[in-house]
């Protein structure tokens, strides 16, 4: 059985972390479908920072750039994914996974919510994750802010 959500609700999220993250960036949208880069502060998401990527959506083809992989995020992957395109991570059943979600995002134009167990250096470990697109036009996904949880 799938631990996976499509289209989060606040109401499906378990941590404590991710809950505010998707509370801001629903307060972002005013009214809109989804807010744009430029109205996210990061000073806003200190809560957060450490567990974040922001991704970049390129088209014709589709494909993702890492702009920021959170610190706490690279210490526990092992690796290091700024600047670089999803292509590049290293593990590749993870990356088709994440290249899942986040398409559904960029296809529905909606959030995105995750449990999932990984494998890290022979040990299993459950995060939690939450997809969230950003738009400049208000149409089209041009920028995903994720948020990632480790359960210890």
């Amino acid at each position: 059985m799938s631990l996976e959500q499509v289209h989060a609700r606040r109401l499906d999220i378990v941590d404590p972390l991710l809950q505010p993250l998707y509370d801001y960036w629903s307060g972002k949208c005013g009214g809109r479908a989804m807010p744009s880069r430029s109205d996210i502060d990061p000073v806003d998401l200190s809560f957060m920072l450490g567990q974040i990527l922001l991704i970049d959506v390129l088209r014709a083809p589709r494909r993702f750039r890492v702009r920021v992989h959170g610190t706490e995020l690279v210490r526990r992957a092992g690796y290091e994914l700024t600047g670089k395109t999803l292509d590049a991570l290293p593990l590749p059943e993870y990356r088709a996974i994440a290249q899942r979600s986040l398409t559904t995002v960029v296809e529905t134009c909606a959030p995105f919510h995750s449990v999932r167990d990984r494998v890290v250096d022979g040990r299993s470990f459950r995060y939690e994750g939450l997809v969230l697109p950003l738009s400049r036009n208000e149409r089209d996904v041009d920028m995903l802010l994720v948020g990632m949880r480790y359960s210890e």
